[in-house]
């Protein structure tokens, strides 16, 4: 019996590949925008620390934002360059300082944001963090998008509460959908 269900599965999994809903799905062509920023987000080690932008003109791609590892501002660059399509990559990601004092400051700031019960729904760590936390030279900006208004202002006194700062920028947005 146990048999007749691997079969049966295998049976739907091939058929749901080849249908055609789904095989126009995976063939649609992703727009040289679409491609950029799914090859950014799977970089290994991009995480809740640094923050990508791009902007696409014609076929180049110009790279803007912090990182906190030069060579993931390398990597950036590499796996842009090597998108179809793209026939030059402008490089302008800033390279965070290598400071232990930073350091420290991004995890107490993750601590105090994603750690506050009010903010629990945006705890989804790694390359989709919805609250982008860049620290730089002990000055905080606060980078992302929250659901309303209040979200960011908690998000905001969160990341005061952290000793060693010297600012706190709060730049998230509020979401309007």
């Amino acid at each position: 019996m146990e048999n007749k269900w691997k079969a049966m599965t295998a049976g739907l999994a091939v058929a749901l590949l080849l249908s055609p809903s789904v095989a126009l799905a995976a063939s649609r062509p992703k727009t040289l925008a679409e491609q950029v920023r799914h090859e950014l987000i799977m970089l290994p080690y991009y995480n809740v620390f640094d923050i990508f932008s791009f902007q696409v003109n014609g076929s180049q791609v110009i790279l803007t934002g912090d990182v906190t590892q030069p060579w993931l501002k390398s990597q950036a660059g590499n796996v842009v360059k090597a998108v179809p399509g793209v026939t030059s990559v402008v490089n302008d990601i800033k390279v965070l300082p290598l400071s232990p004092f930073d350091y420290r400051i991004r995890w107490a700031e993750l601590r105090a944001i994603y750690g506050n019960p009010a903010l629990f729904r945006y705890n989804v760590m790694g390359p989709i963090a919805p609250i982008r936390i860049i620290v730089d030279n002990g000055n905080v900006t606060l980078v992302g998008v929250v659901a309303n208004k209040m979200d960011k202002e908690i998000a905001g006194i969160a990341a005061n509460t952290v000793p060693n700062v010297f600012s706190v920028t709060n730049d998230l947005q509020v979401s309007t959908s």
